[in-house]
C-alpha cells in the first residue's frame, strides 16, 4: 500500500514510517500542509494518515496550518482517497469537524501503530 503520511513531529514521522515500511508499506512523509497538499496533488497514494496541527511551510516559525485544509482541498477537487487522521484533537466536536470535512477515521493521540495499521487495512477494503 502506498501511504502518504502527514506529520510534521520529525520523531513521531520516522517513528510512524519505520513501522508501516516494516509491514510492506511504501510511505511518502510531509511535515507540512504546503507540502502535503503538493504531494496529495501530484501522486496517487492508497491512503492518507493525516495529523491536524502543522506548520503553513517546512521552516522554523512558519505560521501553523490545519490539516483539514489539505483535506477539504482534496475533496473539493473529487480526491476520494481514504483519510486517517491521527491528532493530538480528541474532543467530541473536533472529531465530528474532521469526519464532516471529508476523514474517513479518526484516531487520537496517543496511538497504537497496531491499531493504526489495522484502521488502514480497514479503509481500503
Amino acid at each position: 500500500m502506498r501511504i502518504l503520511l502527514v506529520e510534521d513531529d520529525a520523531v513521531l514521522r520516522d517513528v510512524i514510517t519505520r513501522s508501516l515500511e516494516h509491514a510492506g508499506h511504501r510511505v511518502d512523509a510531509a511535515g507540512s500542509v504546503q507540502a502535503a497538499s503538493h504531494l496529495w496533488r501530484v501522486q496517487p497514494f492508497d491512503a492518507v494518515l493525516l495529523d491536524l496541527n502543522l506548520p503553513q511551510h517546512e521552516r522554523a516559525g512558519s505560521p501553523m496550518g490545519n490539516g483539514l485544509h489539505a483535506l477539504r482541498e482534496a475533496r473539493a477537487r473529487g480526491d476520494r482517497t481514504p483519510v486517517l487522521v491521527l491528532t493530538a484533537r480528541n474532543r467530541t466536536e473536533e472529531r465530528i469537524t474532521g469526519l464532516d470535512a471529508g476523514a474517513d477515521d479518526y484516531l487520537g493521540k496517543p496511538f497504537d501503530l497496531a491499531e493504526v495499521e489495522a484502521r488502514l487495512r480497514a479503509l481500503v477494503r
